[in-house]
């Protein structure tokens, strides 16, 4: 009976020490699981940032571009002003030879006449190169406007093409003004973007620690109420043990008074027979 209680606790050993390694290896793949995914994600954010910085780069790029293909547009458009002053230049020449021709053809009033002209002509050349000038140091639309109310006194004929150029420059202004909108809406977009990904990926990184908590909390559990099973079957072992030789030295006992029983009835019997023949020795003797 020790022998088969010895084998039977040996039993319950092996199996607890292969339930504890099973255990272990398990807590070592969960180990090994956690580490992977953290090394995981950390790939993920580093490509992450790499490719924010990279469209940051592109952004940076297209806004190079977009201010060269800007400063290429004002200078096509200084390029075509100073085509159309160079035209007028050319025809206020020729107007000047034409009036020479008239005065030397013409009577001495037709002179006075076409002097007074030409010399407001002249003003109004003069008039026109100032706000050239004063054009070309402020570059805005208040100057050219002032010159054009300037040079509408002398020359009407150039009205339209005043409002053409001042239609152009406010239809630039116009694209402009979008274009800017539109890269501040863009770059709130990205911003919101960015504070978008990064609450998502903290949320994740804390969904993820409290998984790895919660698991550990559920193998910590098992374990211990694992470990309060074998302290229950342990405890009954021994009270089955203390049971089984409770039981053993009570057969032993009711065996023992059982002996003693057949060992006084067989004195007791033996003690009749001996007093049977001793009666009967007495008697023939």
């Amino acid at each position: 009976r020790c022998f088969y209680d010895q084998k039977i606790l040996q039993k319950t050993f092996g199996e607890w020490k292969e339930w504890w390694t099973v255990c272990r290896e398990r807590e070592l793949s969960l180990g090994a699981d956690s580490r992977y995914r953290h090394s995981l994600h950390n790939l993920m954010f580093k490509a992450w940032r790499a490719y924010v910085c990279q469209q940051q780069g592109e952004r940076n790029k297209y806004y190079v571009a977009e201010s060269h293909a800007k400063k290429q547009k004002l200078l096509r458009t200084w390029q075509h002003w100073l085509a159309y002053v160079d035209v007028q230049r050319t025809k206020h020449a020729m107007h000047s030879v034409a009036l020479a021709f008239r005065e030397r053809s013409c009577l001495r009033i037709s002179w006075a006449v076409w002097r007074r002209r030409h010399y407001q002509n002249c003003t109004g050349r003069k008039m026109s190169i100032l706000a050239l000038q004063h054009w070309a140091q402020s570059l805005q639309s208040r100057a050219w406007l002032q010159w054009r109310e300037l040079y509408l006194h002398s020359q009407s004929d150039k009205q339209k093409e005043t409002r053409a150029v001042t239609h152009h420059q406010h239809w630039v202004l116009k694209r402009c003004m979008e274009a800017w909108l539109g890269y501040l809406n863009l770059h709130r977009a990205k911003k919101l973007q960015n504070e978008l990904a990064q609450e998502h990926h903290q949320s994740r990184i804390v969904q993820q620690y409290f998984s790895d908590w919660r698991l550990s909390w559920e193998c910590r559990r098992r374990m211990h109420a694992h470990r309060k099973d074998i302290e229950k079957l342990a405890a009954r072992i021994t009270l089955w043990r203390v049971f089984a030789h409770w039981k053993h030295y009570v057969v032993l006992c009711v065996e023992e008074t059982r002996q003693c029983r057949l060992a006084e009835k067989h004195y007791k019997y033996h003690l009749l027979v001996l007093q049977k023949f001793w009666n009967s020795w007495k008697s023939r003797l």
